[in-house]
């Protein structure tokens, strides 16, 4: 009898061991938050309840803003926009979230916005200041390369760079001339030359800043950052042509806010005369959840989210309603599962985490969190 309880016990040991073995590890979710004027970037690990957990802040360079993550999400690309413009390369452990400076390079510019191509071999920038954009090559080690294989010129303002879900076709709103550069992208020696045509000019006045792409490429959505509206392109993914279908206002029916006027630029000679600016539409930010339903918009002067329906035959958008968020929201980001919003303020000491409800798009606080100054832009990374 005891011989057959001690296998028993055995064989009940020996299966627990084989199901925890067999169960897949949880996921590991990592949020970090660039702080401009604190000179740093903040990590933070995320629980599966959206709960954070500060982690440790590494050091950057004054008016570190803008970050990309390489898409094997082994490294974390940081720009900073005081001289002499840096690029910031940053390795992340995929247990702690930890990240760990690697590498800088030098940057042609100023640089509000960098992006990756979906090889990581590339990386883009857009200089808001210098009218320009720039491409340098990245290695398989993840360091960038110093000299830019091309530097190009465009309108006034370019402030946003980003390539199409195929890899073929990038895109460049340039809000001082309310044009959209439109470029065919080699993805084998990262060259950029002109579509044609080789602009989309949009009304005047309007702004375009910032843009994002459909899950399934056919559409591309345009932030507006002068007027505060969502306009949808269809997208060819032949040509990379854009065709405008609708366009939607991520403010409030009761808003009082007016038309804009575009701003000078960071630390830049070209600053215009000083205006009363309390009452102007200053839209910033846009993204979308993975499954495409929903759509997100930051607006800086009322400090709202606008959130949006997304018809994903059409590409029509349909405002359903505006959250407040942190003092001056620039930047903001949707975890890879669509379940959680995270949102910095440049005036606020916090970061908030919402909930997205799946059914309706509705965003719902779950808490607060300590940030550092300036914070200004987020980006979450999530490991199997």
């Amino acid at each position: 009898m005891s011989t057959l309880v001690t296998w028993l016990g055995r064989f009940s040991v020996a299966v627990v061991a084989a199901i925890v073995g067999a169960a897949p590890a949880l996921a590991e979710t990592f949020v970090y938050v660039s702080n401009a004027d604190d000179g740093d970037i903040g990590a933070y690990r995320m629980l599966d309840s959206g709960e954070l957990q500060a982690g440790a802040r590494v050091k950057a360079a004054s008016l570190v803003m803008p970050m990309a993550v390489s898409p094997d999400r082994r490294f974390l690309y940081a720009a900073s926009r005081s001289k002499p413009y840096t690029l910031h390369v940053y390795s992340i452990n995929s247990g702690s979230g930890a990240l760990t400076p690697f590498a800088t390079s030098p940057l042609a510019e100023s640089f509000p916005y960098i992006s990756l191509d979906k090889t990581g071999r590339f990386l883009f920038g857009a200089s808001y200041g210098g009218h320009l954009i720039s491409v340098n090559r990245v290695g398989d080690d993840g360091r960038v390369a110093a000299e830019p294989l091309q530097v190009i010129p465009v309108g006034r303002n370019a402030h946003s760079i980003r390539v199409d879900s195929d890899n073929k076709f990038v895109f460049v709103p340039t809000l001082g001339s309310d044009e959209i550069f439109q470029f065919v992208f080699d993805a084998k020696s990262g060259k950029l030359t002109s579509n044609t045509p080789a602009v989309y000019l949009m009304k005047a006045m309007t702004g375009p800043r910032h843009f994002i792409t459909s899950p399934d490429d056919k559409y591309l959505y345009l932030l507006s950052e002068l007027v505060g509206t969502v306009t949808t392109f269809a997208l060819d993914g032949k040509t990379g042509l854009l065709t405008e279908v609708s366009s939607a206002v991520a403010l409030p029916p009761n808003s009082k806010l007016g038309p804009g006027a575009p701003r000078g630029a960071v630390g830049g000679p070209d600053a215009p005369p000083p205006r009363n600016t309390d009452n102007d539409i200053w839209a910033a930010d846009i993204h979308m959840t993975p499954n495409g339903r929903f759509l997100y918009v930051s607006e800086r002067t009322s400090s709202m989210l606008a959130a949006f329906s997304v018809d994903g035959a059409s590409g029509k958008l349909t405002y359903l309603s505006s959250t407040p968020t942190e003092r001056q929201p620039r930047g903001f980001a949707i975890d890879p599962k669509g379940r959680y919003l995270v949102a910095t303020g440049e005036k606020s000491e916090t970061i908030s985490v919402y909930a997205i409800d799946p059914g309706s798009g509705a965003l719902r606080l779950l808490n607060k969190y300590p940030t550092g100054r300036g914070a200004n832009w987020v980006e979450i990374v999530s490991f199997e």
